[in-house]
């Protein structure tokens, strides 16, 4: 073994150790990476990444532009396999396995840039999600009822709508699906702070019914008052894990900046 994978290696076992004095011993966590690395091409991305999401808990992976959350997000929705480690869901070992296939056994993905169908209504869009199997009635029903919002705008077509009310049909129509693993892909992108702060409480409240959530973000303080457990990432490597409050001063000093 070389000098550099010894080092990475005392990184991820020291990272595990941080997982599991935030959440105890997970016997069978929701999602678990152990030692993903990932690459575009020659090009190596994640270097050892270590995760747990335990069930009914929000973890949030923070940190600067490049610092591999996007791709860490990949990994866990079947879009990127890793080059090496281990992608698991509910401790089934799901490395090559398809994102229509790890959709089928519970995983769900709210990418970045919302993913409406903005030519189609508010219903029309909603529609869309039976197609799974669940009954037209049924999906407007929880929708509406979750964001009231959508009731009004039913049938307004989704391009014409805020950019936050279109955030709030592609969180409705995922969770249509009746998901087990919620990944969020920089949910409070471009968003007014009221918005952000009524979509992050329908998060919580998410999480609440069992829903294991994945979310990364760039603005921590958006994110902070519903995770139960924060990543921070720098270069491709999960550099620190802990509850919120414990990373206030590591935020500052290597995400936030010198401003802070």
């Amino acid at each position: 073994m070389t000098e550099h994978s010894e080092a990475e290696e005392s990184i991820v076992g020291a990272v595990r150790s941080d997982w599991e004095s935030v959440f105890g011993e997970v016997p069978r966590p929701a999602l678990e990476l152990r030692a993903v690395k990932a690459a575009y091409g020659k090009i190596q991305v994640l270097h050892g990444i270590d995760l747990v999401v335990p069930a009914g808990r929000v973890v949030v992976l923070l940190g600067p532009n490049g610092a591999g959350k996007s791709t860490t997000l990949k990994v866990a929705s079947g879009q990127l396999p890793p080059s090496a480690g281990s992608l698991l869901i509910a401790g089934r070992l799901m490395n090559w396995v398809s994102p229509s296939a790890l959709a089928r056994v519970g995983v769900c993905t709210i990418p970045e840039g919302r993913g409406v169908f903005p030519n189609l209504t508010v219903r029309d869009n909603l529609r869309m999600a039976t197609y799974a199997g669940a009954s037209m009635r049924d999906v407007e029903a929880t929708t509406y009822e979750r964001f009231p919002r959508l009731g009004e705008r039913r049938r307004q077509l989704a391009g014409t709508m805020s950019g936050g009310e279109q955030q709030m049909l592609a969180m409705a129509r995922a969770l249509t699906t009746d998901p087990a693993v919620l990944l969020l892909d920089e949910l409070s992108m471009g968003l007014a702070p009221q918005i952000v702060e009524e979509l992050y409480e329908q998060v919580a409240k998410i999480a609440a019914l069992g829903v294991s959530i994945l979310i990364v973000e760039q603005f921590a303080q958006t994110v902070m008052g519903v995770a139960d457990a924060v990543g921070l990432m720098l270069s491709g490597r999960m550099v620190k894990v802990g509850r919120p409050q414990d990373l206030e001063d590591d935020l500052s000093r290597a995400y936030l900046g010198a401003e802070v």
